[in-house]
């Protein structure tokens, strides 16, 4: 059994209960009896992309199980590569990681346009993606910021990951793909894509309500008074997957 934790949208900067909210949830993980095959932060790690707030997260990020960040449309990548990377001399290309454990593979990749909310996977991107699948020898968690599907949020379906086609293409009838595993829309979501699971991660600095909560906008659907959330995606034996979400006091 393969038990994953995915958070999302911490959005270090953004509010100061930001880091608050982060640390209770790393906190929650570290305190866990179990321990996880790995910890997958799918983006918007700093509100503005600035050094110091790569410096705060990379300090709450810390955990004793492996942990996999990747950018989303609030990061920067030449400071996220630079500060949380380690990276002397960061290039402006795409971030993409991967992490290799016993057990699974996961292919963080980085569906930010600079400067732009919406998302894309650079034709970079997509290739790199391409040789993590073929050269595997075990299952492949494939993970990004950007929904490639509609959630039924207009505010958010506005700005989700543009031109998915190609990733479709890549993916269908990868069965080692276990799921495909996003942030972004700050609500838990499970849905299709590329006929494997898209399962969406409810986010960390604050909630997004639907339309028929009165979640019609940007300015009145965004609530931070619930508290922080994140996912646990497991893959069984039988290569079932299971997702339960969970709410961090």
């Amino acid at each position: 059994m393969i038990v994953i934790a995915h958070v999302s949208d911490i959005h270090i900067g953004a509010t100061p209960a930001a880091v608050a909210r982060a640390d209770r949830v790393m906190r929650y993980l570290d305190a866990l009896p179990y321990d996880l095959d790995a910890v997958l932060v799918t983006g918007d790690i700093a509100d503005h992309g600035l050094a110091e707030e790569y410096e705060q997260a990379g300090k709450l990020l810390t955990s004793r199980h492996p942990v996999l960040t990747g950018p989303g449309n609030h990061d920067v990548r030449e400071e996220f590569r630079r500060v949380l990377l380690g990276e002397a001399e960061p290039r402006p290309g795409p971030v993409n990681q991967v992490l290799r454990t016993d057990r699974a593979i996961y292919a963080m990749c980085d569906s930010s346009i600079p400067g732009e909310n919406a998302g894309r996977l650079e034709d970079e991107t997509i290739t790199w993606l391409e040789g993590v699948l073929d050269g595997a020898d075990r299952p492949v968690f494939v993970a990004f910021h950007h929904p490639p599907v509609t959630l039924q949020s207009p505010p958010l379906d506005e700005i989700m990951l543009h031109r998915p086609g190609r990733l479709e293409e890549v993916l269908a009838g990868r069965a080692d793909v276990p799921a495909v595993l996003v942030g972004h829309a700050h609500m838990p979501a499970a849905t299709t894509f590329a006929g494997r699971p898209l399962l969406v991660a409810p986010g960390v600095v604050s909630t997004v309500r639907l339309p028929w909560e009165g979640g019609t906008t940007f300015g009145n659907c965004i609530d931070d008074g619930l508290p922080p959330a994140l996912a646990f995606h497991v893959l069984d034996g039988e290569g079932r997957m299971t997702t339960h979400y969970r709410l961090v006091p």
